[in-house]
């Protein structure tokens, strides 16, 4: 880890350890001035985008020259560890239109609420910019596949955060499924375990000053401003946020998506509810989610937002089960099964991720921006290619509007889409404010 990674490390307060990423120097060192710099924007710098910062800051030859927020405190202390880093301050803006009017941004990095993603992800691109957006890519799957589109319209490298899928031990496990392992593979398990608290019952309050409230509702119809929800309740509310399943569930899901080789399902069901505290939180927090697909293959996603009781002495992961035994993997583990259950292989990854707070910064990180710089840099393989990355988000969509309607979902095997039933579909698209419906 070099000067400048360490320096920006420290006055971010992301903290040491935190960040304790342990990664090859001589691979990920930054290199300034040569031809092929890229120079970063970073979008919503309060909490995930710190660790995205820290990231770009760490690949080769990359460099962050602007910073955009809606909190004027994080963005004076963000462009301060930045100038400390790099020696030169990164210019700021409130405003994602008008920093996508700059010409020497190359890629643009989004970890803002999730209503922003898809809207901001699209305005990037259509601004001549790579874009690498934080799960979710979209709030809604009208978002998700409007972003797709846009994306094969422009050709610009679009990458989502899904950074698992650039993990070491994670391709390897893949691999391993992909060509038997355990036999034939029929279904993934995933889970979440937190310890959240209430959220309370917001009020009406004045804005405070540090905080441009029309610009962090930007694409979301217009409310009053409560004292609950910003910085990270939102995730919470149904009018910006889109519930755990997307805000953790994604990652896991994901990864037994890819162990099944499944796209989209034909069944989708969902049972849960608020059951641990009565407060404003408006979506479940405990949740277990069902996928089902041609050729006999099936998901399951259990989330328990405020009950932190681990599975396998993890609050995060996966098993693949297969006709042949079972694979255990996380972020930093993978561990194979026979049918005795005997442990016949074991791979860990030092450092690769921190799991359970709400910055999870982590070596994949680094690893996962690498890919996305060098997708565009050098034409490497994508890990997540945007495609890729929407049909796991569309899973989880999906299961949230069979929890909301209380119904089971069929659905297209061909591209995800609701069968024959009109309550579900209203959920496809969201109501937008004024001027800022996205178009291809």
């Amino acid at each position: 880890m070099d000067k400048s990674r360490r320096t920006f490390i420290k006055k971010s307060a992301l903290g040491a350890t935190t960040l304790a990423f342990g990664l090859n120097a001589a691979s990920y060192a930054r290199i300034i001035g040569a031809n092929d710099r890229v120079n970063f924007a970073i979008a919503g710098i309060n909490s995930r985008g710190k660790a995205l910062t820290a990231a770009a800051l760490d690949v080769e030859n990359c460099t962050v020259t602007h910073l955009c927020d809606v909190d004027s405190r994080v963005l004076a202390t963000v462009k301060a560890s930045v100038k400390e880093s790099t020696g030169k301050a990164p210019k700021t803006y409130d405003d994602i239109r008008k920093l996508l009017e700059s010409k020497d941004v190359d890629a643009l990095a989004i970890a803002t609420p999730d209503h922003w993603h898809a809207p901001m992800a699209i305005m990037g691109v259509q601004a001549g910019k790579h874009v690498y957006v934080e799960k979710p890519c979209c709030y809604d799957p009208g978002e998700g596949e409007l972003l797709v589109e846009v994306q094969k319209k422009y050709g610009k490298v679009v990458q989502m955060g899904n950074q698992q899928r650039s993990g070491l031990i994670s391709i390897q496990a893949i691999k391993d499924i992909h060509s038997g392992i355990i036999g034939d593979v029929y279904m993934g398990k995933a889970w979440y375990s937190n310890n959240r608290g209430s959220i309370g019952v917001g009020k009406l309050a004045e804005v405070p000053d540090w905080l441009n409230w029309d610009l962090w509702q930007g694409p979301a119809p217009r409310v009053g401003y409560k004292d609950n929800v910003v910085h990270y309740n939102w995730h919470w509310f149904h009018r910006w946020g889109t519930g755990e399943i997307n805000n953790n569930g994604t990652h896991e899901i994901d990864i037994c998506r890819w162990a099944l080789d499944v796209d989209y399902p034909i069944r989708v069901s969902s049972a849960g509810g608020r059951y641990h505290f009565e407060d404003d939180w408006q979506f479940p927090d405990t949740q277990v989610a069902n996928f089902e697909f041609e050729g006999g293959k099936l998901i399951t996603w259990e989330g328990k937002s405020c009950n932190v009781h681990p599975y396998f002495d993890r609050g995060r992961g996966v098993t693949i089960h297969g006709t042949e035994g079972t694979v255990l993997l996380d972020r930093n583990s993978y561990l194979v099964y026979d049918n005795k259950n005997n442990l016949i292989k074991e791979m860990n990854e030092k450092d690769a991720s921190a799991t359970m707070n709400t910055v999870g910064a982590g070596s994949l990180d680094t690893k996962h921006m690498a890919n996305f710089v060098n997708a565009f840099r050098e034409a490497e393989k994508q890990n997540s290619p945007i495609l890729e990355g929407y049909k796991s988000n569309l899973l989880c969509h999906l299961g949230n509007i069979a929890q909301e309607t209380g119904s089971v979902l069929d659905t297209s095997s061909s591209n995800g889409h609701i069968l024959n039933n009109n309550e579900a579909n209203a959920y496809w698209n969201r109501d937008y404010a004024e001027g800022w419906v996205p178009t291809l």
